[in-house]
């Protein structure tokens, strides 16, 4: 009886011993964390201009479509805006025509000067070849010269007086610096009335949001959450000791806490470079004289490859998911 319950006893030893052996084979070839976390994209909805809201179209965790409007700011401001900006420019163009006319009749000045110029020279030369033979006084002479100097001084100061005018108008048209500034300030006018109407970026769902109409908001300020329902993974936690067998492209099994049963696929898609005790805000200091091993974590970034296949198990940001990794076609590929 004493040797049966040895025995017994021995059977049991081994059998345990062979069960640990097991699951410590399994460990390494499917490396598993109930460590994971699903995560998605997480905009921050904001308006890009302020003001008193007037509509709000949305509400906690309503699904929302990309362009559906959530959110109006009233618009009444901004067109008055829109309509002065519009005034500005359009008073820019006249004054640059204006400024045209001026230039076209500085210059029909210095065409003016010219043809006198051309008339004096060529009355000063006559009377010149005269006074030489004879036939006209010295006095002739010299108002002859005297109008030659004068229709000079007259070009010279008719074609200062176009080149000031040129420089003060500018370019004609769009191309003048003053239609242009007016032009940006149109543009920005419409952009900001444009901006009151706040619109999805994305598919997703509406979260934080706690806003009413008639409530006053300032420009850039953050107003709620738009959780995206685009592209999926989970942040996987796995010790370090598991790290050595995983890789890229390596297939996923996922089970989420909060929906029991229902398995999910995914993939390896990348490692972390540093373990989270690296990137918290406070690192652990281990220079001290009473330090003791704790085995390090490093996020494993698992990307799903498809959705529950039941609508009603709605993927939701922050669960508690179980990752399993399949590190077996890496003893294949060997």
């Amino acid at each position: 009886m004493k040797n049966m319950k040895i025995l017994f006893l021995l059977i049991a030893v081994l059998a345990i011993g062979a069960g640990l052996w097991w699951w410590w084979e399994h460990e390494k070839v499917y490396p598993s964390t109930d460590d994971a976390y699903l995560k998605a994209n997480v905009l921050t909805i904001g308006s890009l201009v302020g003001g008193r809201i007037a509509e709000v179209a949305v509400g906690e965790n309503d699904y929302v479509k990309a362009g559906d409007i959530l959110v109006q700011i009233d618009p009444a401001s901004l067109q008055a805006a829109l309509t002065t900006a519009q005034a500005q420019y359009d008073l820019a163009w006249q004054n640059a025509g204006a400024s045209g006319s001026d230039v076209s009749a500085a210059a029909a000045r210095v065409a003016g000067a010219r043809a006198a110029l051309t008339e004096a020279e060529i009355s000063f030369d006559r009377n010149e070849q005269l006074f030489k033979l004879g036939d006209v006084a010295q006095v002739a002479l010299d108002q002859a010269r005297a109008a030659r100097d004068s229709a000079q001084a007259a070009v010279k100061a008719a074609e200062a007086a176009l080149a000031a005018t040129q420089s003060q108008a500018g370019k004609i048209g769009d191309g003048n610096a003053a239609v242009r500034a007016a032009l940006g300030e149109l543009a920005q006018a419409q952009i900001n009335l444009d901006d009151s109407r706040i619109v999805a970026p994305a598919d997703g769902w509406i979260a934080n949001i706690d806003l009413r109409p008639g409530q006053v908001v300032a420009p850039n300020a953050p107003l709620f959450s738009l959780v995206e329902d685009g592209h999926w993974w989970v942040d996987a936690n796995f010790k370090e000791t598991d790290l050595d067998r995983i890789r890229p492209g390596q297939p996923v099994a996922l089970s989420v806490d909060m929906y029991a049963g229902a398995a999910l696929s995914g993939t390896v898609e990348s490692i972390g470079a540093g373990s989270g005790a690296v990137f918290s805000l406070l690192p652990a200091q281990n220079a001290t004289g009473n330090w003791v091993k704790v085995t390090q974590r490093f996020p494993v970034r698992i990307g799903l490859t498809g959705k529950p296949d039941d609508p009603a198990l709605q993927l939701r940001v922050g669960a508690s998911v179980s990752a399993v990794v399949d590190t077996s076609g890496q003893d294949t590929a060997k």
